[in-house]
């Protein structure tokens, strides 16, 4: 079989130790109580039975791992489809969830064996952050009501939801406010002061022990649902509606979207913290697999869980074990504890997705995009506001959209016309590479073309070859005719991934609207304002320069 379609399970059994699997245990078992809690509440957010996320961290997380192209990537229900499976759920019942969470599968895998595993690439930065920003206001406002402890019905849109629950505040219930607080505050804490230990475990144990023990009249597991069936998850065929298929694709397509760009998404936070390259299109289609697998036990749609990944690698993760022992730990909580389950309270688990919300929503990226373009700043405004107001589907068709025409926009002001004149020639000559000396200790790299969203995966030749490039690296931006915010994000990256490797990043000779944008972007705290040089020429004076003060070599 050719090694490229190979799960990085299977590449990396091949060299497996036994220290490797002490260290894959003790993070499986980290990371599974982790998402002991998340899959609870996502599934409760979602509108179905707790158990349904358990079952779906437990079988797609498995799968995920198992199968995928990522050495850490942990998988299950994540807050990216809580609106959408909602949404689903209100609509067409969970026949109708099922239907389209394999749907959604059969396109994921689609993507990934026709090698589409790199289309994340043509989402530009603006429209990611726009709905990220977006999914993570609509969890906060969907845990509001389980937090205050109000017993209402609230409507599925944001704005009617958020006058609903405005009307009926005064009505909230006290014990569940203060443990929906103590929750919040403890994870604040705790992540602060303790931050090795997950404080999701602390916070979900500590609830339930207070309401077990002091009987808190708020509302549990078990007086919502009756608990949590203990026993392993029963397989069952869901009722397939063809006549329900045409009214699911959009729905279907939205969340394969979703599970394509977060899981890969997540692959890449995993890549940088590992130090490993995954391989997207094995990771598409083993994310595809698992949402064709998780209805069959009645769970959720599943996808990369970029929390958990992060987790799981600081926890001590391996290899591909870590995940499977991540879902086997679920898988033993869910058949020698469920009974326990009932007593925990909904407040504490909707102040534990408050928090996850705030790191959903990446809202750190705001102040970034504030310092681009308008257009830029437009697209997520857009992206941003559909979100939340409309629905994630249009969100990211009109954002994809406004993308597009930004694209071509930028593009075409790449096409100019000059006159050469002898000033011209000679102030090329600063730019030419003919004669000038390279020494041993620089590498050089050529940007030819836009850097926009859709080519930014080029820059991996760089990023493969990061600890065999000499101490200096320049890049000359001589011929890269335009940037746009993703290009620049991959940039920052690549610099930011340099300097971990103890090597010292120059850019020279960038034309002026790349040069206008890392001006206003503040490009230069990830490289410093005099390792930006206007000429080849000058970045190889300052390469000498860094050598002799920096290295100690002449």
């Amino acid at each position: 079989m050719n090694p490229l379609w190979l799960p990085k399970s299977v590449l990396l059994l091949r060299t497996y130790s036994r220290g490797a699997f002490v260290a894959d245990a003790i993070a499986g078992i980290t990371v599974g109580l982790v998402a002991l809690p998340l899959a609870m509440a996502f599934a409760i957010s979602s509108g179905v039975a707790p158990q349904s996320g358990l079952y779906c961290a437990i079988v797609a997380g498995f799968l995920i791992s198992a199968l995928g192209g990522s050495r850490c990537q942990i998988g299950g229900p994540t807050g990216a489809f809580v609106v959408v499976v909602a949404g689903i759920v209100s609509t067409y019942g969970l026949d109708g969830l099922f239907t389209c969470t394999m749907m959604a599968g059969a396109m994921l895998v689609l993507l990934g064996a026709t090698g589409m595993g790199t289309a994340v690439n043509f989402i530009p930065r603006p429209v990611v952050v726009g709905f990220t920003n977006g999914i993570g206001v609509l969890i906060a406002s969907t845990q509001i009501k389980d937090l205050l402890g109000l017993r209402v019905d609230v409507p599925s849109d944001f704005w009617p939801r958020m006058v609903t629950l405005a009307r009926n505040a005064s009505a909230f219930s006290p014990p569940a406010a203060a443990l929906g607080a103590a929750t919040i505050v403890t994870l604040i804490v705790w992540r602060r002061f303790v931050p090795r230990v997950p404080g999701y475990i602390v916070a979900l144990f500590g609830g339930t022990i207070v309401v077990a023990l002091a009987g808190l009249p708020v509302e549990t597991i078990g007086s919502r649902f009756g608990g949590i069936p203990g026993g392993w998850p029963k397989l069952a065929m869901p009722a397939f509606r063809l006549d329900m298929a045409g009214a699911l694709f959009r729905p279907a397509l939205t969340v394969a979207m979703l599970g394509a760009i977060e899981s890969l998404m997540s692959a890449v936070v995993a890549d940088r913290m590992s130090g490993d390259r995954h391989n997207p299109n094995v990771e598409l289609v083993a994310q595809g697999l698992a949402n064709l697998a998780s209805p069959l036990v009645g769970g959720l749609p599943a996808t990369g869980a970029i929390a958990r990944t992060a987790t799981n690698i600081r926890s001590g993760a391996q290899t591909p074990v870590a995940g499977m022992i991540h879902a086997l730990t679920l898988l033993a909580v869910l058949l020698v504890a469920a009974p326990a389950a009932r007593f925990i309270p909904l407040a504490s688990l909707a102040g534990i997705l408050l928090v996850v919300a705030y790191n959903v929503g990446d809202w750190g990226e705001i102040r970034e995009l504030l310092k681009l373009t308008k257009m830029d700043i437009s697209v997520w405004i857009v992206t941003f506001a559909l979100t939340v107001f409309a629905d994630l589907t249009l969100a990211v068709e009109l954002g994809m959209i406004l993308a597009m025409l930004l694209f071509i926009r930028k593009v075409s002001q790449t096409t100019t016309i000059s006159k050469v004149t002898p000033e011209y020639v000679e102030a090329g000559r600063a730019h030419t590479l003919q004669d000038k000396d390279i020494p041993p200790y620089v590498t050089v790299f050529r940007i030819h073309g836009p850097f926009l969203f859709g080519t930014t995966d080029k820059i991996s030749m760089i990023v493969d070859e990061i600890e065999d490039l000499e101490p200096i690296v320049i890049i000359r931006l001589r011929n890269m005719t335009a940037i746009d915010a993703t290009g620049l994000r991959a940039l920052e990256d690549l610099a930011d991934r340099l300097h971990r490797s103890g090597r010292e990043l120059i850019l020279c000779g960038a034309l002026p609207q790349p040069a206008a944008l890392m001006h206003q972007a503040e490009f230069h705290e990830h490289v410093g304002e005099r390792n930006i040089c206007p000429s080849i020429e000058a970045a190889l004076d300052r390469a000498r320069e860094i050598h002799d003060v920096v290295f100690g070599r002449a």
